[in-house]
C-alpha cells in the first residue's frame, strides 16, 4: 500500500477529523481568480466571472474501481482528479475547482492519506486547479473515493451529447485499448504473485500501457487545439466506458447512428501485440476496455479539410440517419457488425 516498506505509521485518531484536514491540504495553493472563499470555512465561494459553471462528480471503491494490491495509493490520487477532469474537457470546458471526500477503514493509517493527497496535489499542480473543499469519515469496508470537479466555460463554447448531425464526421483522440491492457497485465502479475509472493512481477516492456492504466492524463489540451483549428465540435463525450459505449451514448443523445470503421480506430503498437500475446482481439479491446479518457467528438463535414492531417486527431467514422443503426464496419470485408455496450459497468463488472 504504502511506498515506503518500513514506515512510521501514524494513526488517523492522533490527528482528529479537523486536524487531518489541515495536515492533508495545507500545502495547496490558489491558482484560479474564481476561488474566493476555499477550505477552512463552511462552504467554497466561486465566482463563475459571468461564465457556466460546469459540475461534475465521480466515486471510486476499492474492490469496485481498483484494487490496493497493486494501485499504488499516489497513482490513485492523481488519477480520482484526472478521470473528473475528463468530464469537464468532454464538455469543452475549462476546469478549475474540485472537491475531494474520503471514506476509510482504520487499516488506513495517516501516511497512506499523505500519498493519496500528494496524486491528488500533483493533479491540481497539473492542470491548474484548486482543492477547495471536501470531507473525511470512517468507513467499515475500505477505501471510497468522492470527487466533484467544476468548470467554468462561455455558453457558446460548450458542447453537449446531443448535437451530432447526419453526415458529421466521427473523431477521437489519441490512441484506444491501452488502459485495458494495461489492466490485464497488472491482474495477470498480481494473480501470480498472490499463488507465489516470491516470484518477480513480469512489468519490463509494458511501460506504456501500464501508465494509461495507473497514470491517465484528462485530455484538456483539446479544447486549445480544436479553438487553434477553428472548429466547433457538434458533440462530445469522454471515452471511459469503452469506444462502443460511447458511441452509443451519442446516438442516444442526438438521435442518429454511426458507422464506425474498424481500420480507422487508432491503437498503440504495444496494445495490439499485449493483446494478441493475451489471445484478445486489439479492437475489442478498443470497443469494450474503457478507462482511455480521450475525447470522442463529431464535427461538420465541412471542417474535413482542418482535422485531416493533425497528429492527435482520427476520423473514425461518420453519423448516419439513426434508422440505419450503429455498426462496426469491419476491415477488408466491410461487414457490418452492430455496437453493443459491452464497457464497464460498475454494477455488472463485480
Amino acid at each position: 500500500m504504502l511506498e515506503d516498506k518500513n514506515p512510521q505509521l501514524t494513526p488517523i485518531s492522533a490527528y482528529g477529523e479537523f486536524g487531518l484536514i489541515k495536515h492533508l491540504t495545507e500545502r495547496f495553493s490558489f491558482e484560479n481568480s474564481s476561488t474566493e472563499v476555499s477550505i477552512g470555512d463552511d462552504a467554497a465561494v466561486i465566482n463563475p466571472e459571468g461564465k457556466k459553471v460546469v459540475i461534475t462528480t465521480d466515486v471510486l471503491a476499492e474492490g469496485v474501481h481498483f484494487n490496493l494490491g497493486y494501485v499504488p495509493l499516489k497513482h490513485l490520487g492523481y488519477k480520482a482528479v484526472v478521470v473528473n477532469l475528463s468530464d469537464i474537457a468532454a464538455m469543452n470546458a475549462t476546469p478549475t475547482q474540485i472537491l475531494v471526500s474520503l471514506a476509510m477503514s482504520n487499516r488506513f493509517p495517516v501516511e497512506a492519506l499523505e500519498e493519496i493527497y500528494e496524486g491528488i496535489a500533483l493533479a491540481c499542480k497539473h492542470y491548474k486547479v484548486d482543492l477547495v473543499g471536501g470531507d473525511t469519515t470512517s468507513s467499515t469496508s475500505g477505501l471510497v473515493m468522492s470527487i466533484t470537479a467544476i468548470g467554468l466555460e462561455d455558453s457558446e463554447n460548450i458542447v453537449k451529447r446531443n448535437g451530432a448531425k447526419a453526415n458529421d464526421l466521427l473523431v477521437v483522440t489519441g490512441d484506444l485499448g491501452g488502459a485495458y491492457m494495461g489492466l490485464q497485465i497488472l491482474e495477470r502479475e498480481h494473480s501470480v504473485y498472490l499463488a507465489n509472493p516470491d516470484m518477480q512481477p513480469e512489468m519490463e516492456g509494458y511501460d506504456y500501457i501500464l501508465e494509461r492504466q495507473l497514470k491517465p492524463e484528462a485530455r484538456t489540451d483539446i479544447k486549445k487545439a480544436l479553438k487553434e483549428l477553428d472548429i466547433q465540435p457538434t458533440s462530445m463525450i469522454d471515452v471511459s466506458d469503452g469506444l462502443s459505449s460511447e458511441i452509443l451514448h451519442l446516438s442516444d443523445q442526438s438521435k442518429v447512428g454511426f458507422h464506425l470503421y474498424e481500420e480507422k480506430v487508432p491503437m498503440d503498437s504495444l496494445t495490439i501485440s499485449t493483446a494478441e500475446e493475451l489471445n484478445l482481439n486489439p479492437i475489442m479491446c478498443a470497443l469494450s476496455g474503457g478507462e482511455d479518457y480521450e475525447l470522442l467528438f463529431t464535427i461538420a463535414p465541412e471542417d474535413f479539410e482542418k482535422i485531416r492531417n493533425h497528429p492527435d486527431f482520427s476520423i473514425i467514422g461518420h453519423a448516419v440517419d439513426l434508422q440505419q443503426g450503429n455498426y462496426l464496419v469491419a476491415r477488408g470485408s466491410n461487414e457490418l457488425i452492430p455496437l453493443n455496450a459491452q464497457g464497464w459497468d460498475a454494477f455488472l463488472n463485480k
